[in-house]
C-alpha cells in the first residue's frame, strides 16, 4: 500500500490547554486536509482542572476524526503521551504539543520525508521565542546531554515528531516509567532526520510545564542515557583520595624536618565541610539512579484511562 493511501494518527498531550484546543484543532485539520490522507487526532486529557473537556466534546460532536482520552488524574507529560501513542491506529504517528508553540504546519513536511523512506522525523528547535534565560538553558542543557549520553543525542530535538508504525511498535515494547522519549526514539535507531523551526512563545493560556518540570524532564533525560554522573563521582573520589594520600605524606615529611605540628583549626573545618559536600552529592547521585529502579520495580501501570471518547 502507498504512503499516500495509509493513516496518520495524531497525539496532543494537553492539560488546561483550553484556550488553545480550538485553534490547534483548525490548523491541524488545515493540514491534515492539505495532505490528503486519512487521520485521526487523539487529544489526551491529563486531566485537567480547566474547561477543557466541554470544548474537546463540543469538538467531537462535529468531528468525527477526534477522540478524546481523558486519564484518571495527571500522569506526567511524557506518560500523556505514551497514552497517546499506546492508543493511535495510524500508519504513522505524529506528537506534538498543545500549546501551539510547535507549528501543525510543519506536519506537511514530515509527511513528505517519511514519503522518502524515512521512519523518524523529528523537529529541531534552531531558534527559540519567549524567555532568555529559558533558551539559554535548553541550548546548554541539549548539548551536556549530547556530550554525557552514551547514544547519540541529536541536538536541540523536541518530542514533536513523526513516528512510523514499526518503530511505534518497538518504541512500546520498552518498559520504562521514567520515560524520556526524543531519548528513547533515538536509541531505537531507524532511518531519521530532523527538519529545523522556530519554536513560538505561548499564544494563549498559561505554561503549566514549571521550572520544577523542566528539571525533573532534563534529569530523566541524563540518567536515563548516560552514566557520566556514576564515572564523575568515582573520579572525584580518586583524586581526593590521591590528595588525601599526598598531604599525608607532606605532612609526615614536614614534621620530621621542621620538628612540630601544622597550626589549622580553620583548615581542618573547612576541608571536612569539603569532603562532607562530596559525599553528600555523590550519594544524591546514586540516590537518582535508585530512585528509577525503585519506580520500574513496582511495576504499577504508566497510566490509567478514565474514559475515551469519540464520535459514534
Amino acid at each position: 500500500m502507498s504512503k499516500m493511501n495509509q493513516k496518520i494518527s495524531v497525539v496532543v498531550p494537553s492539560y488546561n490547554e483550553a484556550e488553545n484546543i480550538q485553534n490547534l484543532h483548525k490548523r491541524l485539520k488545515k493540514v491534515l486536509n492539505k495532505i490528503k490522507c486519512s487521520y485521526e487526532i487523539l487529544f489526551v486529557n491529563n486531566a485537567s482542572s480547566d474547561n477543557s473537556i466541554s470544548i474537546f466534546r463540543q469538538i467531537i460532536l462535529n468531528d468525527p476524526h477526534v477522540t478524546l482520552i481523558t486519564l484518571s488524574r495527571n500522569f506526567g507529560y511524557q506518560m500523556a503521551i505514551s497514552a497517546g501513542l499506546d492508543n493511535s491506529k495510524g500508519d504513522a504517528v505524529v506528537v506534538i504539543d498543545g500549546d501551539l508553540q510547535d507549528p501543525p504546519e510543519l506536519i506537511e513536511k514530515f509527511f513528505k520525508k517519511w514519503i522518502e523512506g524515512y521512519d523518524v522525523v523529528y523537529g529541531i528547535r534552531s531558534k527559540r521565542k519567549g524567555n532568555l534565560f529559558r533558551r539559554i538553558s535548553y541550548k546548554i542543557f541539549y548539548r551536556i546531554l549530547k556530550k554525557v549520553s552514551y547514544i547519540d543525542m541529536p541536538l536541540d530535538a523536541s518530542e514533536f515528531a513523526l513516528i512510523d508504525k514499526k518503530v511505534l511498535q518497538e518504541l512500546q515494547k520498552l518498559p520504562e516509567r521514567n520515560r524520556f522519549t526524543r531519548g528513547l526514539r533515538a536509541w531505537l535507531g531507524f532511518k531519521q532526520t530532523g527538519i529545523e523551526y522556530t519554536r513560538d512563545d505561548r499564544i494563549a493560556g498559561t505554561s503549566q510545564f514549571n521550572l520544577g518540570a523542566n528539571i525533573k524532564l532534563g534529569f530523566d533525560g541524563i540518567f536515563s542515557f548516560s552514566e557520566a554522573p556514576l564515572h564523575l563521582i568515582t573520579l572525584v573520589g580518586f583524586t581526593i583520595f590521591i590528595v588525601s594520600i599526598l598531604g599525608i605524606v607532606g605532612y609526615g615529611l614536614y614534621y620530621l624536618f621542621a620538628g612540630r605540628v601544622v597550626p589549622g583549626f580553620l583548615s581542618t573545618v573547612i576541608i571536612l565541610l569539603f569532603l562532607g559536600g562530596i559525599q553528600l552529592l555523590s550519594i544524591s547521585v546514586i540516590g537518582q539512579y535508585i530512585g528509577r529502579i525503585f519506580e520500574e520495580v513496582k511495576c504499577r501501570p504508566k497510566y490509567i484511562i478514565q474514559e475515551i471518547i469519540r464520535k459514534s
